[in-house]
């Protein structure tokens, strides 16, 4: 395939919601998503009605992932807690699993885990909403899903040059695309009326010193993402440990110990996840 440039690249990655391979549960949700206008009693009623996707929901909800272990057992009560952009995050999340396991094998589990590791970190930092850091864990590389599946061919060449060449898949990435799958993600996450601290935290993960209305949340993905990655669970399209950005180093402020605090407490958390199979 001929590169697109990167208005054409754009125009395909929006339009990811008229591909025949996307279920039709997902597209009911993006369309409900690209609401602004909806209330916490709709997504309720929306997810309540659909007992596949409810189930889902209060796995998810239940997990290490949110931190609600085997507390929640409705969905209207899940809705109010984790309120309506974490419930949207959380549901575009499980409703892409099944997406995430066909496109490439261990993306679920480095998502799940990010979003693990992100949500220990914000809480070590005392975030007022560590759901919402977590949430941009769970979602940082939804660009990848997306580029996945529009060009599965061109991209599945990305993921055989970041290994040959030992580089990360972001960086091979911009050899096959006109763009990388953090831009990918921020411009579905607009599209689909994501709050801009979400949108940061998935557009600025590998770049999180640009990150311009959630700096601290997108920094803690970015290094969740990093230890993720050195810790080996997953795999997010290449073996590649990145350097963790020095801007996000020292706007985080944690030493030696509070990293290994944060990798012993994950250990049990990201041992529970893997039971985590929607």
């Amino acid at each position: 395939m001929t590169k697109l440039d990167i208005q054409s690249l754009r125009d395909r990655v929006e339009r990811i919601n008229t591909l025949p391979t996307i279920p039709g549960v997902l597209k009911k949700l993006l369309g409900v998503i690209e609401n602004p206008k909806i209330s916490l009693s709709e997504i309720s009623n929306f997810i309540s009605n659909d007992p596949a996707l409810a189930t889902k929901v209060l796995k998810m909800v239940n997990s290490p992932v949110y931190g609600f272990p085997g507390r929640i057992s409705s969905v209207s009560q899940a809705v109010i807690l984790l309120g309506l952009n974490v419930v949207k995050g959380l549901l575009l999340g499980v409703s892409v699993f099944d997406l995430m396991q066909k496109s490439m094998i261990g993306l679920w589990e480095h998502s799940i885990g990010c979003a693990v590791m992100a949500r220990i970190i914000a809480k070590k930092k005392q975030f007022k909403e560590p759901e919402e850091v977590s949430v941009g864990g769970l979602l940082h590389d939804i660009g990848k899903v997306i580029l996945i599946l529009q060009f599965p061919d061109d991209y599945q060449k990305a993921m055989n040059e970041a290994e040959k060449s030992n580089i990360t898949i972001a960086e091979s990435e911009r050899n096959f695309f006109a763009a990388n799958h953090a831009s990918a993600g921020a411009w579905v996450a607009r599209k689909w009326n994501f709050p801009r601290n979400l949108t940061d935290m998935i557009e600025c993960h590998h770049k999180p010193h640009l990150a311009k209305n959630a700096p601290f949340q997108t920094a803690v993905v970015h290094l969740s993402d990093v230890l993720l990655r050195g810790r080996g669970f997953g795999f997010a399209g290449d073996n590649k440990v990145p350097r963790v950005n020095p801007a996000a180093w020292e706007r985080l402020q944690l030493g030696k110990e509070d990293i290994l605090d944060v990798l012993s407490e994950s250990e049990d958390a990201l041992e529970m996840t893997k039971d985590l199979v929607l």
